[in-house]
């Protein structure tokens, strides 16, 4: 956990070195709230198979940001039944290109199992987007120093890209390789269309799939339809 306290001072250091020329900035709040068919976490489900309700509250203030994110999981076990997640980074901008670098712990209400705390972890992020024509493209890179059930330390990359492809509809799709030292590796992929029914209101419909069937049926490839609001 070291290493979360250490990452939370550094961006926390970064905002406050930008303290004057954030000094014209508020603090702003958002939430979102949204159900889908399927929990889909870097291509495989975190719900198995079955439907997820999902919400999180994010402030920002300047090039900082922080939040909360919640839903429910089922791993096929008794536990855990829910995962919390908590962020904060910077989103500073070079040029054109679009930065983002954060830290993520992700937790789970009821991690008991033989020993608890075992499916917690933390990841720290860089990612990078800019828009190349109509499209924006983007690169990401994610870091766990220890995996859960202790699966050493884990990479995740991947690339990404949108395009709009006519008022309120959005092509969008991505192509990542999960990484884990004392575990199993595979690539994912998903490809969808978002539609924004209002200024609040998205709708998603998204194909995903692995590399690695055979891990099991959370694994496979799927389509996913989701409805999220956003305040």
């Amino acid at each position: 956990m070291n290493i979360f306290k250490i990452a939370l001072a550094s961006a926390a250091a970064t905002v406050a070195l930008s303290g004057a020329a954030m000094a014209q900035d508020t603090l702003k709040l958002s939430y979102n709230v949204g159900i889908a068919s399927d929990y889909v976490f870097r291509g495989v489900s975190n719900t198995s198979e079955d439907p997820q309700i999902f919400g999180g509250i994010d402030a920002t203030y300047g090039i900082g940001y922080a939040g909360v994110w919640a839903s429910n999981v089922d791993f096929g076990t008794d536990d855990p039944s829910a995962e919390i997640d908590i962020y904060a980074g910077v989103k500073p901008t070079v040029g054109d290109t679009a930065l983002d670098f954060g830290i993520v712990y992700y937790g789970y209400v009821d991690d008991k199992g033989a020993t608890p705390g075992q499916y917690g972890y933390v990841e720290l992020k860089a990612a990078a987007s800019r828009a190349v024509g109509p499209a924006t493209v983007g690169v990401a890179l994610f870091y766990s120093p220890e995996f859960p059930f202790d699966t050493g330390k884990a990479f995740y990359y991947e690339v990404n890209a949108a395009v709009p492809l006519m008022d309120k509809l959005t092509l969008s799709g991505a192509l990542g390789q999960q990484e884990i030292k004392y575990a199993g590796d595979y690539t994912t992929w998903n490809v969808g269309l978002g539609y924004a029914i209002s200024d609040n209101l998205t709708a998603d419909l998204r194909y995903s799939d692995t590399s690695e069937h055979g891990y099991g049926p959370n694994y496979g490839d799927r389509v996913v339809v989701s409805l999220k609001a956003a305040f």
